[in-house]
């Protein structure tokens, strides 16, 4: 089996009530395999359609900056590209990602795009999971859930690749006691 431990970063608005669909724009994946061992790494940005100029607010909060999201691909190319590096239709894989969302904004995306939903379904909240090995009455942060685990949080929060490197560390310490 093949772990896929991401995280995905979205348009976003300072103004969360604005009636905007946000869209991915960038895709950060790690894959380990049944020991924890890293196999390989995914990241890839996404140029939106319905929006596709990053608000102030998107650019400072992730770091990502208008120029390489007008160079990428659409969302149909990327997540094509993301499907084969996964192996869907001939790997065993499972998606890992810290909360609901990251699932419910690829499904958004597809529908958005006309495209099949169903490979998403493979999919673990390891948030809530963590929560419940923890024995917490509210979820945690990912960062906060990375120092408490005594690990350096490598890189710049908001961004796809570091948030999935970083939740992979809490991944692996934890292999055992996932339940799928």
């Amino acid at each position: 089996m093949n772990y896929i431990i991401f995280d995905l970063e979205a348009t976003c608005w300072e103004d969360r009530n604005n009636g905007k669909v946000s869209e991915i724009i960038e895709i950060g994946a790690v894959m380990l395999n049944d020991y924890g061992e890293v196999i390989d790494e995914y990241c890839r940005f996404v140029r939106p359609v319905l929006h596709p100029n990053l608000s102030s607010f998107c650019i400072e909060l992730t770091g990502i900056q208008q120029i390489p999201i007008n160079r990428a691909a659409p969302y149909d190319e990327v997540v094509e590209d993301f499907q084969d590096w996964i192996g869907v239709g001939y790997e065993d894989y499972l998606l890992c990602s810290w909360g609901g969302f990251d699932k419910r904004m690829l499904k958004q995306d597809c529908r958005l795009h006309k495209l099949d939903t169903e490979w998403v379904e493979k999919h673990i909240n390891l948030k809530q999971q963590y929560k419940e090995i923890k024995r917490q009455h509210r979820p945690t942060g990912l960062r906060r859930a990375v120092t408490k685990e005594g690990f350096d949080f490598e890189g710049r929060q908001h961004r796809g690749i570091t948030d999935a490197r970083n939740l992979a560390k809490i991944f692996v310490k934890y292999i055992d006691e996932w339940y799928f």
